[in-house]
């Protein structure tokens, strides 16, 4: 029913090519960044944080241009900064991620989008790491275009109840993303799909799941 789009870089992406495939599929489409280096709202370098609200709004521009209402992924920080901090470092670093996005996701909103933020586990980000982070930054940035999303190859690594996390985020959850504890295809690893499926169903979650594959 859906398909996914990860954008590394959105010069090589043409919306006016993608939207009769789309069309012709069936497909609904979604879009998810990729955060990279030099893509990092908590560098204390403002030029970096300036290119990475750059690549935020352009994939603002592909949203708009394909009908997508969010953009998604872990776009606090780069993924791999993955160091054991003093208390006060992580904190300002907590406090920029914040501020920087109530700026994207004031964007986000003038223009009609909302932004899925997702939480990476502790080898691919030391600073959002469980669905309750993921809450916890969206109250930080207090905007209503201000959300969050879940990976359950993420979930299978941070969380001690799969079922409690997802009800614990509740309406403010717009995007699942789905994956094994393995990376490989859903059903044959540890995950508890049940229990997932069950909170979906208590939250009333009417948003897509869709499968974040990975080359092996």
């Amino acid at each position: 029913d859906a398909v996914e789009l990860p954008i590394e870089d959105p010069d090589l992406v043409d919306p006016d090519k993608i939207r009769p495939i789309l069309e012709e599929t069936g497909l609904t489409p979604y879009l998810c960044g990729a955060f990279g280096p030099g893509r990092d709202l908590t560098n204390p370098d403002a030029a970096v944080r300036a290119n990475t609200r750059a690549y935020l709004s352009r994939l603002m521009d592909l949203a708009e241009a394909l009908g997508i209402p969010f953009i998604a992924g872990p776009m606090y920080a780069q993924v791999g900064k993955s160091r054991q901090l003093p208390p006060a470092e992580r904190q300002r670093e907590w406090d920029l991620a914040a501020s920087e996005l109530r700026g994207v996701a004031k964007e986000a909103g003038d223009r009609g989008l909302k932004l899925a933020i997702e939480a990476i586990n502790r080898f691919e980000s030391d600073l959002v790491h469980t669905t309750a982070d993921t809450i916890r930054l969206v109250r930080a940035i207090d905007h209503p275009a201000a959300k969050a999303m879940i990976d359950t190859f993420h979930m299978t690594i941070e969380e001690a109840d799969i079922g409690a996390a997802i009800r614990h985020a509740g309406d403010d959850l717009i995007h699942v993303q789905v994956s094994e504890n393995h990376r490989r295809v859903t059903g044959t690893g540890l995950t508890p799909w049940q229990d997932f499926r069950e909170a979906l169903r208590d939250i009333n979650y009417s948003g897509a799941v869709v499968i974040e594959s990975f080359t092996p």
